[in-house]
């Protein structure tokens, strides 16, 4: 009986370690696509302000992931 309960704990913490490995990729995939959504928001309002700065993907990409200083990084890269 004793081997049992620890072969069904064991098994629980197995399935939980494999679910939190699958779960990982997702996570940092929805933090990149939400923060790439959220500089390509920003690097819009500053073309409304007037500044020359083309939304694309890179440009977005490089806001989502670095966040204001990638925007600034873009500004810059779009002003010289």
């Amino acid at each position: 009986m004793v081997e049992f309960i620890a072969a069904v704990v064991i098994g629980i913490i197995g399935i939980c370690i494999i679910a939190k490995l699958i779960a990982l990729p997702f996570k940092i995939l929805w933090k990149l696509i939400s923060n790439s959504i959220i500089g390509a928001v920003m690097l819009w309002i500053l073309t409304l302000l007037g500044l020359p700065v083309q939304i694309n993907f890179f440009s977005a990409l490089i806001a989502g992931i670095f966040g204001l200083p990638g925007v600034v990084a873009v500004v810059v890269y779009y002003l010289l």
